[in-house]
């Protein structure tokens, strides 16, 4: 089993959403707001770095997650804003 933990301007979440949603994957925790500084430049939801983040984490099985990365990758406006990481885990 993988976390997915998908990183998208916080004005995109709303696509990525409904893409997850149309890509069968049946649950996901949003954190929204998240601020910080990478690759995009700063995001601190400040009057000088107005931008924020959303961090977006859902579990798939191992063979899933390639086939998600590639819908998100095509489907998603912010093609190549969205960033993908995934890590194995273990439920308990």
């Amino acid at each position: 089993m993988k976390l997915l933990m998908i990183v998208v301007d916080d004005a995109c979440k709303d696509e990525v959403e409904v893409i997850l949603s149309r890509a069968g994957v049946r649950g996901f925790t949003e954190i929204p707001k998240a601020v910080g500084i990478g690759t995009t430049g700063p995001r601190l939801g400040s009057a000088a770095f107005p931008r924020t983040s959303a961090l977006i984490l859902t579990l798939l099985e191992d063979e899933e997650v390639p086939r998600i990365r590639d819908v998100i990758r095509s489907e998603c406006p912010a093609a190549g804003r969205a960033h993908l990481v995934a890590w194995n885990v273990e439920p308990v």
